[in-house]
């Protein structure tokens, strides 16, 4: 196994010279050496790797720079359509049914000069089939582990896109995000990630939730690595630099409400806190609103509805072979329960069906209902003269569990109201917690992206875990 690239800054060994191409071999090495399931670890957390990839970086190395991530390798959850791999969300419902086309995401990835290395792993349908499900298992591909503590959730949906990224499988990932599905497994793998204003990436070519709250976004082992990986998603320039030049004088609000309930995660935010404010920004405590039964039964309520509508509206896209809406989903994977219910249900995907013959008003009043919770209540109140507010995201990793199911572990609800309304999140490590990274997360309005990526930045350069090999217990 390649030692340079033991969490190596990929980016220095390109501008050092390294080809691009003994990038990649070391690379798919240590995806090898660490990740495949004959493995030493079993991480699981690559689904597929491109047989082009390296082909393509051979390529690389003979042509001149040609965009910010020329030669640099990326990894892209297996719910977003690459041309040559699988793009199965996990589920065998889409096997032998390829992307004609790459996603309009992984088209600009590629212009930029990024090599697609491979899919990520992640849990089966980005989480949305089951309530009792584990995160970072997929029929496809298996269970993700975390890099960390290998009997520990890598969290979900992009479970596998953290848990490549801490381990140092690539560089660069991308995931998707309906609630959580980014920040999640980026705190828990002790990794940065945004998931940026819903529409500031195209979502096209990506296995639908939700046409309200979907939104693809990066994870990175930095947030710098990160705002350059958004400038190309996004098509827009000038966030890195916005960045770089910090907080000072940036007015933060401290989400006292959202805490995660785990003492040491939140004495940690604590110390965090006084970070952020050591770094110039003006800080102030807020009570933001926070989540009741009723938001979160609203919310389900809304994924569900979109979920059979856009289903409907995808699966024909990948071909004639194979379920075309979500009811010939559920038939499909009764069918072949061995493989896809070996460990639990499709209890949601049944709700969707049951709540899709119920009048369109129950839908049109469950979402007027959380967009006016999650902007009249909670955000516009608590961002009334603050620029960027900050809370924990999760306690450590939980124990995984493929009997009872997710744990859920200790969660803030830093994700609950900017999913709902689409305005953007972001986290970074602040540190380790019994050994385990946990994250500080960073919530603002529509494009403010640069702004919670420069609070993470802050604090993330004295705070960022070196990842060391996993152990067990």
């Amino acid at each position: 196994m390649d030692d340079e690239l033991f969490y190596a800054d990929v980016f220095a060994l390109r501008r050092a010279g390294r080809p691009a191409a003994s990038l990649i071999e070391g690379l798919l090495d240590r995806i090898a050496s660490l990740d495949a399931p004959s493995s030493s670890t079993a991480l699981r957390s690559v689904l597929a790797v491109s047989d082009r990839a390296l082909d393509e970086a051979r390529a690389c190395d003979q042509t001149a720079e040609g965009g910010p991530l020329h030669g640099i390798p990326v990894l892209v959850k297996d719910n977003i359509e690459v041309v040559g791999l699988l793009s199965t969300a996990g589920a065998t419902s889409l096997v032998g049914r390829p992307p004609r086309a790459d996603a309009p995401l992984v088209r600009r990835l590629r212009e930029a000069g990024a090599i697609i290395l491979g899919t990520t792993n992640l849990s089966q349908w980005a989480n949305i089939r089951s309530t009792r499900s584990t995160s970072g298992w997929s029929a496809v591909g298996g269970l993700t582990a975390n890099p960390w503590a290998l009997d520990r959730s890598a969290g979900g949906s992009s479970s596998g896109s953290g848990a490549a990224v801490a381990a140092g499988l690539a560089p660069l990932a991308i995931g998707t995000e309906t609630d959580g599905s980014i920040i999640c497994p980026a705190s828990l793998n002790g990794v940065a990630g945004i998931k940026p204003t819903v529409g500031a990436i195209p979502t096209a070519g990506i296995v639908p939730i939700s046409s309200s709250q979907d939104s693809p976004g990066p994870i990175a082992r930095t947030i710098e690595e990160v705002a350059l990986l958004l400038e190309v998603l996004t098509a827009t320039p000038g966030i890195l630099d916005r960045v770089r030049q910090g907080v000072r004088g940036l007015r933060v609000g401290v989400a006292r409400t959202w805490r995660t309930s785990h003492r040491p995660t939140d004495d940690l935010f604590d110390e965090t806190v006084r970070r952020v404010e050591a770094a110039g920004a003006l800080v102030t405590d807020v009570a933001a609103a926070t989540p009741s039964g009723t938001e979160g039964r609203d919310e389900l309520t809304v994924l569900l509805w979109e979920l059979v509508e856009g289903l409907a509206a995808y699966l024909p896209t990948r071909g004639s072979d194979g379920p075309q809406t979500l009811g010939e989903v559920v038939d499909h994977e009764r069918a072949n329960a061995a493989v896809e219910l070996s460990h639990f249900g499709q209890e949601l995907f049944e709700m969707a069906l049951a709540g899709a013959a119920e009048p369109r008003e129950t839908y049109i009043e469950a979402r007027a209902r959380n967009l006016a919770w999650a902007v009249d209540t909670c955000l516009t109140p608590a961002l009334t003269d603050i620029d960027v507010l900050i809370a924990p995201t999760y306690g450590p990793a939980w124990k995984i569990d493929l009997v009872l199911g997710d744990h859920g572990g200790a969660a803030s609800p830093i994700t609950n109201a900017p999913a709902i309304a689409g305005w953007p999140v972001a986290t970074a490590p602040m540190g380790l917690v019994e050994g385990l990274p946990v994250g500080i997360g960073a919530v603002g309005r529509p494009g403010s992206e640069a702004l919670l990526l420069a609070v993470c930045r802050a604090v993330e350069q004295p705070a960022r875990p070196t990842w060391r090999p996993p152990r067990r217990g």
